[in-house]
């Protein structure tokens, strides 16, 4: 097991493992990692249950992988295999609506020092964001 770390809404650290470049959880982890479950009927939060035509194709070896199961819930994502980290996308229709109100979404990240802040403190004050990657 390895920790990963699921960036959602807000950063959370999960038990999980790196199986042929995939992050997969327990199904028991998965309510933890991405806030939703896996039941016989789909992959369900509270009321709501999205149908798994496939389930076989949510597992790697004995665990779920997060790619999968996010895709299943038409959330895009971004993996780091080599870091354990898992970035999800908003909803699809989450991300519609802030791009036809030119807002961003409220997010979290730590500044250089490790101190986590907030999008909302710098409301009405501009900001540049440097976003890279090395692909």
């Amino acid at each position: 097991m390895v920790q990963v770390t699921v960036i959602d809404e807000a950063p959370r650290v999960v038990d999980g493992a790196v199986v042929d470049g995939r992050i997969v959880v327990t199904p028991t982890a998965l309510p933890q990692a991405l806030g939703w479950e896996l039941k016989p009927e789909g992959i369900c939060r509270d009321d709501v249950c999205v149908p798994v035509r496939d389930r076989d194709a949510l597992f790697a070896g004995d665990g779920l992988d997060l790619a999968a199961v996010a895709g299943a819930l038409g959330r895009a994502v971004e993996v780091d295999a080599d870091a354990a980290v898992f970035a999800v996308a908003l909803p699809a229709e989450a991300r519609r609506q802030a791009l036809d109100a030119l807002t961003a979404p409220p997010f979290t990240l730590a500044d250089l020092d490790g101190v986590p802040h907030e999008l909302a403190e710098w409301r009405g004050r501009k900001r540049l964001l440097v976003a890279f990657a090395s692909w």
